[in-house]
């Protein structure tokens, strides 16, 4: 399990390191570049000296002269060039510019240590300076070798002194980032945390919404659609307490008539016939409200597949006429058939279908009064099917609410039925339009 961190620790420990490592890059790229241009500029300068005082002991043989090489034009401010002559033993010969004690200094260094010409751009520490020394035969004096050495002391605590600056200003801006990460931190960690409280309230069962404001897009739309879940939470927990009232009253009128006749045969105080058939009849429609009750919720938590067999809806329209036949003839209600010639397919579940159509066909049967129509057409585009009766229609008062569940209008059973034919139809991307003049009409188009 990886550990677990602040969201604020985490910016905190990013920004900080992130500042120091740039920082220290700039440091050491400052360093390398500095010094690699003094290393070059003072190697320059000393074949300069080196060859002046070569030169002049040449041509002098072997008298020095007062010339000076501080002035040259390849010189770096801060650096003095000199030159000494020594012997084999390293002792001092000749002074020939500069002071004596570096003089001595010199002949006291190459005293213990090697004096040829592999000595080159050298650097030493003398009497606490430092020095860069390259060695080589003297022209003027066999058996002799002129050290020519420079300065570079000043130039070299120059660089100490920026380095210390920069060592000052890395320290100064990382404090200034450990201040600036904690506030950056803490204005994402602010609405994180209470995001997170939000969440919890809702988890816990209180859905309402919250008025939060943030600066940055992210966390206003993020609140947004915390509100709109909320606020569909809520909804959707009313409509549920409102769905088991429902069920509640819906069931205890079977119930009650149920237990009632039962009670009567066993006292002796009603005709058992009679009674078993209420219980009969009363067990049937508490059957079939606990199957569609059953049926609806199914549709709630699934969608259909999507690889489905099409099926012909005349022969599903045909078929649910069938089994409801019985009950329209005891009416004396006939059906018209308005199909078309060719199949008309749609993809569809067998079962989904056969609720579909049966649910229309059983409420056009309990609303007419001498016929039905039953229309099925197929398009390049959709798919039409109307269920028409020639009852008194729906009143401008519950036509609104036909596909509620559990709204009941007059006539009506226990308010299922109408309200499974609309969770299909919207599971299948269709559409249903209802018309209460002159009869009831219900129309279902599906994309084809």
């Amino acid at each position: 399990m990886k550990k677990q961190w602040h969201i604020q620790t985490r910016v905190l420990i990013t920004l900080i390191s992130l500042t120091a490592v740039i920082l220290i890059t700039v440091g050491l790229v400052f360093n390398i570049a500095i010094r690699g241009y003094i290393k070059n500029r003072v190697s320059a300068q000393l074949s300069s000296v080196s060859k002046s005082v070569s030169s002049e002991r040449k041509g002098g043989k072997g008298q020095h002269s007062d010339s000076k090489f501080d002035d040259r034009p390849d010189r770096i401010t801060g650096t003095t060039g000199s030159a000494v002559v020594l012997n084999d033993d390293g002792e001092l010969l000749s002074n020939l510019h500069g002071k004596d004690t570096i003089g001595k200094a010199l002949a006291s260094y190459f005293s213990t240590h090697t004096l040829d010409e592999s000595v080159q751009n050298r650097t030493i520490t003398l009497d606490g300076g430092k020095y860069v020394v390259s060695v080589a035969q003297d022209p003027a004096q066999n058996g002799c070798w002129l050290v020519s050495y420079i300065d570079v002391t000043a130039i070299l605590a120059f660089t100490t002194r920026i380095n210390l600056v920069l060592l000052v200003i890395i320290c100064a801006a990382i404090l200034l980032s450990v201040l600036l990460s904690r506030r950056f931190a803490r204005s994402f960690a602010e609405p994180v945390q209470e995001l997170s409280s939000f969440a919890q309230e809702i988890g816990s069962g209180k859905f309402e919404t919250r008025d939060l404001q943030f600066r940055d897009v992210e966390f206003g739309q993020l609140a947004l659609s915390m509100n709109q879940m909320a606020s569909a939470l809520q909804e959707a927990n009313q409509k549920q307490e409102t769905f088991f009232q429902n069920v509640s009253h819906e069931l205890r009128t079977p119930l009650t008539a149920i237990r009632g006749n039962a009670e009567g045969i066993i006292y002796g105080v009603m005709d058992p016939e009679t009674a078993g058939r209420v219980i009969l009849k009363e067990s049937d429609k508490l059957g079939g409200m606990v199957e569609d009750i059953l049926y609806i919720s199914r549709m709630d938590r699934t969608a259909p597949e999507n690889t489905i067999e099409p099926l012909d809806l005349r022969d599903v329209l045909s078929l649910c006429v069938s089994e409801q036949r019985s009950e329209a003839d005891a009416q004396g209600l006939s059906f018209e058939f308005d199909f078309d010639d060719a199949p008309v397919l749609l993809p569809m579940r067998e079962q989904d279908a056969q609720h579909l159509c049966g649910n229309l066909i059983s409420n056009a049967i309990r609303y007419a009064r001498s016929r039905i129509s039953l229309v099925c057409r197929s398009s390049a585009s959709r798919v039409t099917m109307i269920v028409r009766d020639d009852g008194p229609g729906i009143t401008s008062d519950d036509l609104p609410h036909v596909f509620e569940r559990f709204y009941k209008g007059p006539g009506g059973q226990h308010g299922i039925g109408l309200s499974i034919v609309k969770s299909i139809v919207d599971a299948y991307h269709g559409e249903i339009r209802v018309a209460g003049e002159d009869g009831t009409s219900f129309e279902v188009h599906f994309p084809s």
